[in-house]
């Protein structure tokens, strides 16, 4: 067996983008991305901006590491990904991810035909980062602009610098799904931004519209108008999962207001507390534990464990 065989998935994104007078356009495949010493096997999986995923995409990068991983002489995965969405797939396989063997997400900011892209170096430290012993038994890492972060609680912080990630915390546990990836069918799952003014109808047709969980944006500490407080209770009496996390980036999600829209008045409506996800990726935890085969209360004891330690 080689000292380090790596499987490389590419994707698409700007890290194989090439400028077109029509924009950027994902354009190269594995064999132009890399041609470091090794042994890869290549897989170009598919070639999309990730802001054009579809939920079946997300979940077919996500099938294609678990498949990977099932070779025994595999050391790791690299996977090429659009930066848009990054925080989104790579928790989604950080979630379907059983195996302590390095899973490494990278991508780029800068086209690869840009007077200086930085996809070669991402690529590179992703494959550093595969073959290096520490990064076993930590889930997804994301290997972009220098740094080394988890993808447990990562977001998109800079539409241009590098280094464009941060996480709200840098220490959330693993809570492996210990189910196979859903390989037909997905939960649909919406996710709507609150503020002053937002219509309250906005959840029931989403409830009309049969969407099987819903994960709320909300301001403060989980705050929002009294009428939304209403709807989400609504919708939790007709089965709909409610998950109410923040749009502030930083700290804990913790409900402490009432007035009839605070955090204590969703949490006693039904809704579940995200303390610590953020929407977008408190969406992918209640996507992918509802396509598993989860149930509410399932998906209240996940939310309610996803916590830093001490």
């Amino acid at each position: 067996m080689a000292d380090h065989r790596t499987v490389l998935i590419t994707t698409g994104g700007t890290i194989a983008a090439l400028t077109t007078a029509d924009g950027a356009v994902p354009s190269l495949a594995a064999d132009d991305l890399f041609s470091g010493a090794g042994d890869i096997t290549a897989i170009d999986l598919m070639s999309v901006d990730s802001s054009a995923m579809t939920v079946a995409d997300q979940f077919t990068v996500v099938a294609a590491v678990v498949d990977a991983l099932t070779d025994a002489e595999v050391t790791g995965v690299v996977v090429t990904h659009g930066t848009d969405t990054l925080e989104e797939t790579s928790y989604l396989a950080d979630l379907f991810l059983t195996d302590d063997r390095p899973v490494v997400f990278t991508g780029a900011q800068r086209p690869a035909d840009a007077p200086s892209p930085d996809g070669p170096d991402n690529i590179a430290a992703a494959f550093r980062a595969v073959a290096d012993p520490a990064s076993r038994g930590r889930g997804v890492l994301i290997a972009i602009g220098g740094e080394i972060r988890s993808a447990r609680g990562i977001f998109k912080a800079s539409t241009t610098a590098l280094a464009a990630f941060d996480n709200v915390h840098d220490a959330l546990p693993r809570h492996p799904i210990a189910r196979p990836v859903p390989r037909g069918r997905h939960a649909r799952v919406d996710a709507f931004t609150l503020y002053p003014g937002v219509a309250p109808g906005i959840i029931a047709s989403a409830v009309s519209q049969q969407a099987a969980g819903i994960v709320l944006s909300a301001t403060g500490s989980g705050n929002t108008h009294p009428d939304i407080t209403a709807e989400v209770s609504a919708a939790v009496r007709a089965g709909v999962v409610v998950v109410v996390a923040s749009r502030v980036p930083f700290g804990a999600v913790v409900p402490a207001y009432g007035g009839g829209g605070g955090g204590v008045d969703l949490a006693r409506a039904g809704a579940i507390m995200s303390r610590w996800l953020r929407a977008p990726q408190a969406r992918i935890a209640v996507l992918a534990l509802l396509s598993a085969g989860a149930d509410a209360d399932e998906i209240r004891t996940f939310f309610d464990t996803v916590e830093p330690p001490g």
